[in-house]
């Protein structure tokens, strides 16, 4: 069981530190000071419920039902495009404007909405927790509900770190042309996923 423990929580740690979306956004929240547990909490309650529909055998529903992956994918491409020009927008409007102490705080609603968006229109999300760590996990039976807890508690661990720990960066953003160049490469981490989604849905 310890085993099974163990090994959910390195593999889902693994797969949610890679650069995403979703984590951009954490790290923007983080270092913005803004809704950050808020946004560490629907976070990491969206991979729970993913993760327990992953290790519960979720993968058998897109086998049986193929049209929803192209679906996924198509509004995936349409949503992360769409946040990548916002983020660009806000680097063109540049200086004070992007600065953590001035800019016009978002409403804890509008932050909700954006993180869930990312995290469930996000093709990348039900692959890594549906049908990877739904797999993984069945290695481990009868233990693949520890190795879910495993995974689902890495999640946690890992979106809390990242969302208060992302204010240690604040003395390097604290020039505006710092954040510009933050705008700049999340716009660019979401039109290139978008851009990896478009590929695999043409496929």
């Amino acid at each position: 069981m310890y085993v099974a423990l163990l090994a959910g929580f390195f593999s889902g740690l693994s797969l949610i530190a890679a650069i995403g979306a979703q984590n951009a956004v954490v790290l923007r929240q983080g270092l913005k000071r803004e809704h950050v547990g808020l946004v560490v909490l629907v976070c990491s309650a969206s991979d729970i419920v993913l993760i327990a529909a992953g290790v519960a055998g979720f993968s058998s529903v897109t086998a049986r039902y193929p049209w929803v992956t192209p679906v996924m994918l198509w509004g995936g491409v349409a949503f992360l495009l769409g946040y990548g020009a916002l983020r660009f927008r806000a680097a063109w409007q540049g200086g004070s404007a992007l600065l953590a102490s001035s800019a016009t705080p978002a409403s804890a609603k509008r932050v909700v909405l954006t993180v869930l968006a990312l995290t469930w229109l996000n093709p990348h999300v039900y692959v890594d927790t549906l049908a990877l760590l739904g797999a993984l996990s069945a290695q481990y039976t009868p233990y693949h509900a520890s190795f879910g807890v495993g995974a689902a508690v890495s999640s946690v661990v890992f979106f809390a770190t990242l969302g208060y720990g992302a204010r240690l960066l604040a003395p390097v953003l604290a020039r505006p042309k710092a954040w510009v160049i933050l705008e700049i490469v999340i716009g660019a981490v979401m039109w290139a996923i978008a851009a990896g989604l478009a590929v695999q849905a043409m496929r």
